[in-house]
C-alpha cells in the first residue's frame, strides 16, 4: 500500500495519534516496572515512528497472522520488545492486557526477547542483535522471488513490504553488514527500515565506539538513504511513502531519536535503556505526556478505538486478496497448485524415488560429490528448494545446474551467491525459511560453521526448516592444514537442541541424509559431508552382509552384524570404512564385532527403547567408537567400559591418508582398542 506524501496531514499531526504513541510509552514502560526488568527507552524513543508505521502504512490482519500476502515486521531490535507487544495488543491481535502485564514472567507469551511461535504476530525471534535485520534480508529476498515465480498481470499474489526497526547494537555487530551488503547488491526494494539513532547504549554514549557515519556506509552498500526526526510523525510518514516508491534500492530511515522520551531525567541517558524507570520517574513522565491517569497499563478508550481500525481494514485487505487468488485459481490453475504446495512445504507424492542410486565402488566418491548428484536430483521435483554457498558453489556442490544465478535483475533462478558472507548467509536463510514458501539451504567448509552458528542457533529455537551443507568435514580435507580441519565442530553442533547433524557414511547414505533433512520440518539440518573419496558400499549381499543405507533414517543402525557379538564398533561419517575394516581384523582374531553406522544422533535418540537396545545391546558392553574429531559426547553410546578413538588436537597440513595414520583413526588401533577390552 502507497501512500502519498501530500495525504499526511488528513492523518497524523494530530491529537489522537500522539495520544496514540504515548500509550505505546506508557504500556511499554509500565510492562518493564512491573517486571522489575527490560528495556523501556528504546519503545519510548521508537513510539512515534512505530505508530506512523503500523497505523498507515503496515497490511496486516490481527486476526489471521499468517496471512500470506501480509507485510512482514521485524523488531531487529529485540531488547525493546515491550514496543511490539504494544502495538500487537493495541491493533487487536490475540493478545491480552494481562498477557502484557504478565511481561518476562513463566509461561507469559511476552517474554523478555520476542520469540517467534510464542507470541501472535511475532515473525521472527530476536534479540541476538544484528540477526533481526539480516532475517529480514531473507524475508525481503523470498518475497521477490515469489513474486517473480507467481505474479502474473493482474495477479499481484505476492506484492508486500518488509519493514523493520534497528537500533545501534544491530548495525554494529558484523552480520549487518553482510546481510546490507547483499541486500544493496540484489536491489531489494520492497525492504524498508527504519533505524532508531538515539546514540545510546548499554556502557553510555554510542560515541565511545561507534562513531561511523551510517548513512554513507549505507548509502555505499546500494540503500536509499533519508534521514529524519523520528519524534516528528509527518516527517516519517513522509519517508516511509518515499520509500516505498523507490523500487530498486532497499530504504534506510535514519530517525533521530531521544533514548525514553517523555522521562524527564532519564531521557538520553544509558538508564533508560536496560533498566526499569522506577515508580517516581514513571510518575514524572506520565505528567510530562499529560498522560489522564496514573494507573498502571490505563489506556483511553480512544486509542483502542483508534488502532484497533486494523482488524477491519486487515480482513478487508485479506478478503481482497482472497478474491484476486480465486480469481487466479481460474486463470492459471497450474501455478495455483504449485503455490499451494510449496507455501504448505509439502513433498510432492513419492517424491524420495528421484534420489539417486549409487552402485557399489571401492574408489567411491566423496559425500560431498554425492550430495550435490542428489540436490540436483531433487530440485525439478521440489521446486521450493532454493539456496546457494557462501563462494564455494565448486566446493560445496550446492550448484542446481541448468539454472542460472539470482541477480538483481533475474529472480527467476534457483543458485544463490551469499559471498564471503557465511553469518549473513544464515540469518538470511532464516529469514527464507520463516517468509514461508521456500527450503532453504547454503553451504561453507565444516570450519566456517564458526562463522553461521549464531544463526543455526536461532533456527533451532525457532524450529524453522533450513539446511547447512557443510563439506571438508575434518583432518581429511588434507593439506590446508589446521587452521581449515574441523577438529571440535560436529560436536559444537551436536550440542545445539533441535538440530539434526548427520554425518553419512557414503553416497547411498548421503542420498539419506537429504531425505532426513527434507522431513525434518521443525528445525535445522546440518549435513556433515567429506571433501575426499570414500568407499560406495555393497549393501544387501550374503557375501559381506551390509544392510541397506535406509538404517540411517533412525539415526543409527547395525551395517554389519554377527552372531553373538562381543563387541560393538561405532562410527559415523567416513569412519565406518575403518569401523568395517576393524571387524575383519578382528574376525581374523576369532573376535566377533558389531558394526553400527552412526549418522545421527539426534534422530537415534528419538527413537524407541526397544530399537535403540537392538542396536546397542546393553549386554555388550565392549564398545569402541572411531571418527576424526573430538570424541567429545560418544562417551553415552560407548559407557565407562568403552573407549573413543578421535582427534584431540588442532590437524596439521598433510596428505590426509598421512593423517589419519598420524593420528591413529586406524583400522589396526581400532581393532587394538576393541581386543583389550575384551
Amino acid at each position: 500500500m502507497s501512500v502519498s506524501p501530500t495525504e499526511k496531514t488528513a492523518r497524523t499531526g494530530h491529537e489522537l495519534d500522539y495520544l496514540c504513541a504515548n500509550a505505546i510509552r506508557v504500556l511499554s514502560m509500565d510492562g518493564v516496572q512491573k517486571a522489575k526488568s527490560g528495556h523501556p527507552g528504546m519503545p519510548m524513543g521508537m513510539a512515534d515512528a512505530s505508530y506512523v508505521l503500523w497505523k498507515v502504512f503496515l497490511k496486516h490482519n490481527p486476526a489471521d497472522p499468517a496471512w500470506p500476502d501480509r507485510d512482514r515486521f521485524v523488531l531487529s531490535a529485540g531488547h525493546g520488545s515491550m514496543l511490539i507487544y504494544s502495538l500487537l495488543y493495541l491493533t487487536g491481535y490475540d493478545l491480552s492486557m494481562e498477557d502484557l502485564q504478565q511481561f518476562r514472567q513463566w509461561g507469559s507469551r511476552t517474554p523478555g526477547h520476542p520469540e517467534y511461535g510464542h507470541t501472535p504476530g511475532v515473525e521472527t525471534t530476536t534479540g541476538p542483535l544484528g540477526q533481526g535485520i539480516s532475517t529480514a534480508v531473507g524475508m525481503a529476498l523470498a518475497e521477490q522471488y515469489l513474486a517473480t515465480k507467481f505474479n502474473r498481470p493482474d495477479f499481484p499474489v505476492v506484492d508486500h513490504y518488509t519493514y523493520g526497526i534497528c537500533g545501534d547494537g544491530d548495525l554494529m555487530e558484523g552480520v549487518s553488514h553482510e546481510a546490507a551488503s547483499l541486500a544493496g547488491h540484489l536491489k531489494l526494494g520492497k525492504l524498508i527500515f527504519l533505524y532508531d539513532a538515539n546514540k545510546i547504549s548499554i556502557d553510555g554514549s554510542t560515541d565511545l565506539a561507534f562513531t561511523e557515519n551510517v548513512s554513507q556506509r549505507f548509502e555505499a552498500y546500494g540503500w536509499h538513504v533519508q534521514e529524519v526526526n523520528g519524534h516528528n510523525m509527518a516527517e516519517v510518514e513522509v519517508a516511509i511513502a518515499q520509500a516505498q516508491t523507490e523500487t530498486e534500492r532497499p530504504s534506510l530511515i535514519v530517525a533521530r531519536t531521544h533514548i525514553g522520551q517523555g522521562s524527564p531525567n532519564k531521557v538520553d541517558t544509558a538508564k533508560a535503556h536496560g533498566e526499569p524507570l522506577g515508580d517516581d520517574e514513571i510518575r514524572l513522565t506520565k505528567h510530562a505526556l499529560n498522560w489522564p491517569n496514573e494507573t498502571p497499563f490505563y489506556v483511553p478508550d480512544e486509542v483502542v478505538t483508534n488502532m484497533r481500525r486494523a482488524v477491519e481494514t486487515g480482513a478487508r485487505q485479506q478478503e481482497e486478496w482472497e478474491v484476486m487468488m480465486g480469481r487466479y485459481r481460474e486463470a492459471h490453475p497450474d501455478l495455483a497448485q504449485l503455490w499451494d504446495q510449496m507455501m504448505a512445504r509439502a513433498l510432492p507424492k513419492d517424491w524420495d524415488a528421484v534420489l539417486p542410486k549409487f552402485e557399489p565402488s571401492e574408489k567411491g566418491l566423496a559425500t560431498r560429490a554425492a550430495s550435490g548428484q542428489t540436490l540436483n536430483a531433487l530440485a525439478p521435483a521440489i521446486p521450493s528448494l532454493l539456496g546457494g554457498s557462501a563462494d564455494l558453489h565448486g566446493s560445496n556442490n550446492t550448484m542446481i545446474k541448468g539454472s542460472p544465478a539470482i541477480q538483481a535483475d533475474a529472480f527467476d533462478g534457483r543458485n544463490l551467491h551469499f559471498g564471503v558472507r557465511e553469518h549473513g548467509m544464515g540469518a538470511i536463510q532464516n529469514g527464507m525459511a520463516l517468509h514461508g514458501g521456500l527450503i532453504p539451504y547454503g553451504g561453507t567448509f565444516l570450519v566456517f560453521s564458526d562463522y553461521v552458528r549464531p544463526a543455526v542457533r536461532l533456527a533451532a529455537l525457532m524450529g524453522v526448516q533450513s539446511i547447512y551443507i557443510f563439506t571438508h568435514d575434518s583432518i581429511g580435507l588434507g593439506e590446508d592444514g589446521p587452521t581449515h580441519q574441523p577438529v571440535e565442530h560436529v560436536a559444537s553442533l551436536r550440542i545445539i537442541p533441535n538440530v539434526y547433524v548427520v554425518r553419512p557414511a557414503d553416497a547411498p547414505e548421503t542420498a539419506v541424509a537429504w531425505r532426513i533433512a527434507l522431513e525434518h520440518k521443525d528445525g535445522p539440518t546440518a549435513l556433515i559431508l567429506t571433501r575426499q573419496a570414500v568407499p560406495t558400499l555393497d549393501r544387501g549381499t550374503d557375501a559381506n552382509q551390509l544392510t541397506p543405507a535406509d538404517g540411517a533414517l533412525r539415526g543409527a543402525y547395525v551395517l554389519r552384524d554377527v552372531e553373538n557379538p562381543q563387541v560393538i564398533l561405532l562410527a559415523s561419517g567416513s569412519e565406518v570404512q575403518i569401523a568395517l575394516e576393524a571387524a575383519q581384523l578382528l574376525a581374523d582374531r576369532q573376535i566377533a564385532a558389531r558394526v553400527v553406522s552412526f549418522p545421527c544422533w539426534e534422530l537415534f535418540e528419538k527413537q524407541d527403547g526397544a530399537y535403540r537396545e537392538s542396536v546397542l545391546p546393553s549386554q555388550v558392553t565392549a564398545r569402541v567408537a572411531i571418527e576424526a574429531g573430538l570424541p567429545f559426547g560418544w562417551e553415552r553410546y560407548v559407557g565407562s567400559s568403552g573407549n573413543v578413538i578421535g582427534v584431540e588436537t588442532f590437524g596439521a597440513s598433510a596428505p590426509y591418508k598421512e593423517l589419519y595414520k598420524q593420528y591413529g583413526l586406524t583400522a589396526e588401533r581400532m581393532a587394538d582398542a576393541a581386543a583389550a577390552l575384551m
